[in-house]
């Protein structure tokens, strides 16, 4: 007889692992336990030798669909006599939860076959889930994984739930927010001029089951039909409020861009199933299995033929960033056939809201009306964005379906001393990342457990949501940062936050530069040694750089403790700093400035400028006022769309640079053509750096001699590539380097890539 303590790390609370340890323990006939811990599960089982191999086999190959294991300990221990059974026991707490919580999960087959059957007690139950799927990150409070323990607790389960939850043979054993019409959360709606009580939930009716269910589906149809009229509905989904509007409405979306100041940036769209997506878009087998998987990203498409409504969802872009529904309510809200906006419930830059006081103050002059529902979502989760390119999955924005899945990293010797493995599993280090795009990350032992996307930095709202998600991080896995770290930038509210943190705390706080930490997230994702060093491409707008210059076309030689920069693009005065950003035809009268290339008033740049504003600018440039020495890769790329007339101005970040893109990818996909590169000099000087000056002439001479902007996009995006090449092989011929990573904003751009 033998028995072992099995210990495991990975996503296995929240995802049916103890029912399925359960079941398979009650198969081969094994005694002893499982149970939830603050570091993930732990099992002691107890049979013969050949069957306890067999079980340790089949708890590897037989997992849940949702559940993955990253460590597995399994230990001896003494044989317990008279072990009758094989149970699930309470969850046993420590005073280092490092437990992996899992993400939201899409609705399985089985509950959506529950929710469209109308025998079925949930049919039509906007909240129905089970431990195979439903709300898991966004409505735990704290660790380990219990319903006490998250916003359901508010909710008392009825006698038929009771049973379901407390059955191990049954899906729902332990499925935390389990409910149903008679005991869980319901949906209401309200219209926007409605009164403030209107936000709370009403009463009860008495015959509860079928009064709720038709009270459910007049809700449906409902704001189905308020949608049809082309109005904008705010709904609270599983991570916040989505604002929701007919897409083929070209009247409604233009409504919902002037009332959410969002004039070009594109929206994402939801339909209820492939067939409807079909219809719109071309998609991959690898596209088709992202939509549908249980993570229900917005995917990035290639739009098909020429729909009348396009333009005004997804304005100059080739591409259309879709959904499936992601919920259990819509499921229901989404038809076949139809086509919705379905864009974060929030203001322009302002984080997404979640609660529905929040929502109503908020978002009250954007929607029409409102579809609350009463189950609290503990931490705002936005909608993933990814990309499927030909080669890998490009992540655009981590958030709902992924976030707050850890990497896994190498162990790290302790800031400021040689220290023992007990000190680097106690290590706690806090980052708070960049300015745009935020998120946190708490890195506990060898694990980087990495936020939801939190937003842009820009304004008080945000701010307020990253200081909630560091409280919620170091409350949720019961941990104090030893250290945090900041990027270098001296002007980002987040290492402001973290100067004043700090200092509150008394940690000591390390600045990051911002393109040797791009390199270094790069080589944990790929889980590159320690000791081992990559050519780092790293392309982007905006980093601080030590000499005070604004970097970003960076070659860099990096491994995780330093850098040397050993290539970048030519520095270039940029004209007010940041606020050139929205003004790509600054940056491109700029880099000409640089280079001596003259104004000529037949270049657009010149022409969207008056007289008065050109003479402005030069004097600018020559004199050195307000100007930030660049050598921005981002800046780059709006300059070259500047330059063959593509925009002058932009509404959102890289606006000019995608559609530079977009244009020179249809190039050379309708031009059977080998787009040859424009000429670049590379420059030793401290490090190498390339000079783009006869690049620019070429680009001047092709738009000014009327060749098509994709064509000229094309060659500079050769251009690009070609000078990536030749300083990476001289950069592996000085170092013996064989590996180069591409990192940075930039190289979202998936045919730069």
């Amino acid at each position: 007889m033998t028995r072992r303590h099995i210990q495991i790390r990975g996503i296995v609370q929240g995802v049916g692992f103890r029912p399925f340890v359960w079941r398979l323990a009650h198969e081969l006939g094994c005694t002893g336990f499982v149970c939830n811990d603050s570091h993930g599960v732990s099992i002691e089982v107890q049979g013969l030798d050949s069957t306890i191999e067999i079980f340790l086999r089949r708890l590897v190959s037989e997992l849940p669909t949702s559940a993955a294991i990253q460590e597995l300990i399994a230990t001896s221990r003494d044989p317990v006599a008279m072990e009758q059974s094989f149970s699930i026991i309470h969850s046993m707490l420590s005073d280092r939860p490092i437990a992996w919580v899992a993400p939201d999960i899409a609705p399985c087959s089985d509950c959506l076959a529950e929710l469209l059957d109308p025998n079925d007690r949930r049919f039509a139950y906007p909240f129905v889930n089970c431990t195979n799927c439903g709300p898991r990150f966004t409505i735990i409070e704290t660790l380990p994984y219990d319903r006490q323990r998250t916003t359901m607790h508010r909710f008392k389960l009825c006698d038929a739930c009771q049973i379901e939850y407390d059955s191990p043979a049954d899906r729902r054993f332990h499925a935390e927010p389990n409910a149903c019409p008679v005991c869980g959360p319901r949906i209401w709606f309200s219209d926007r001029n409605a009164s403030l009580e209107s936000i709370s939930a009403p009463p009860k009716a008495t015959f509860y089951l079928e009064e709720e269910r038709r009270r459910t589906l007049l809700l449906i149809a409902m704001v189905q039909s308020r949608i049809r009229s082309g109005q904008i509905i705010a709904i609270k989904g599983i991570g916040g409020f989505h604002l929701a509007c007919d897409a083929t409405s070209i009247e409604a979306v233009r409504r919902l861009r002037h009332r959410k100041n969002r004039p070009d940036k594109p929206f994402a769209v939801m339909v209820a199933d492939l067939e409807t997506c079909d219809q719109f878009t071309s998609m991959s087998e690898e596209e088709r299995v992202l939509l549908t998987s249980r993570q229900r990203p917005i995917v990035l498409l290639r739009k098909k033929f020429d729909h009348s409504w396009f333009e005004s969802v997804a304005p100059g872009n080739p591409a259309l960033g879709v959904m499936l529904p992601n919920s259990p309510l819509h499921h229901l809200l989404v038809r076949p056939g139809k086509i919705w906006v379905m864009t974060s419930g929030n203001l322009s830059d302002e984080p997404i809201s979640f609660e529905n006081q929040e929502a109503w103050h908020r978002l009250s002059n954007i929607a029409d009306a409102f579809l609350f529902h009463d189950r609290p979502i503990s931490v705002p989760c936005d909608d993933s964005v990814v990309l499927q390119t030909t080669s890998r999955l490009l992540p655009i924005r981590r958030s709902r379906g992924y976030a707050p899945l850890p990497i896994s990293m190498a162990k790290r010797e302790h800031f400021g001393a040689t220290s023992t493995k007990e000190e680097q599993e106690k290590e706690v280090v806090l980052a708070v990342g960049g300015e745009i795009k935020s998120t946190i990350c708490l890195s506990v032992s060898s694990h980087a457990f990495i936020s939801q996307h939190i937003g842009d930095l820009s304004n008080v709202e945000t701010l307020q949501m990253l200081e909630r998600m560091v409280d919620h991080f170091t409350r949720l896995y019961q941990v104090h940062p030893h250290v945090i770290a900041a990027d270098l930038h001296p002007g980002y509210h987040s290492v402001q936050w973290a100067e004043q943190q700090a200092k509150a705390w008394s940690l000591p706080l390390f600045k990051i530069q911002h393109h040797h930490a791009h390199a270094a997230s790069l080589m944990a994702e790929h889980n590159i040694p320690t000791d081992r060093r990559i050519i780092a491409c790293v392309f982007d707008g905006t980093g601080y750089g030590p000499d005070g210059t604004i970097w970003g076309g960076e070659w860099l030689i990096a491994d995780f403790e330093g850098f040397r920069r050993y290539a970048h693009l030519n520095n270039v005065p940029l004209p007010g700093g940041d606020a050139c950003i929205l003004r790509p035809a600054r940056s491109a009268l700029a880099h000409l400035f640089r280079y001596g290339i003259p104004w000529t008033s037949a270049l657009p740049s010149v022409q969207s400028l008056t007289p008065a504003q050109q003479r402005l600018l030069h004097q600018q440039l020559e004199k050195e006022i307000h100007t930030v020495e660049t050598s921005s890769m981002g800046r780059l790329f709006d300059a070259v769309a500047a330059l063959v007339g593509l925009r002058q101005e932009i509404h959102y970040e890289g606006e000019a640079a995608m559609q530079l893109e977009y244009l020179a990818r249809n190039a050379m996909a309708t031009h059977d053509n080998s787009y040859h590169a424009y000429p670049f000099q590379w420059i030793l000087g401290t490090a190498w750096h390339l000079n783009c000056k006869e690049m620019l002439e070429g680009i001047l001479d092709d738009s000014l001699a009327g060749i098509d902007a994709g064509v000229i996009g094309a060659r500079f995006h050769e251009t690009i590539a070609d000078a990536s090449l030749a300083i990476c092989l001289k950069a592996r011929e000085e170092t013996e380097i064989n590996v180069v990573g591409l990192t940075g904003g930039v190289f979202q751009n998936e045919l730069l890539t």
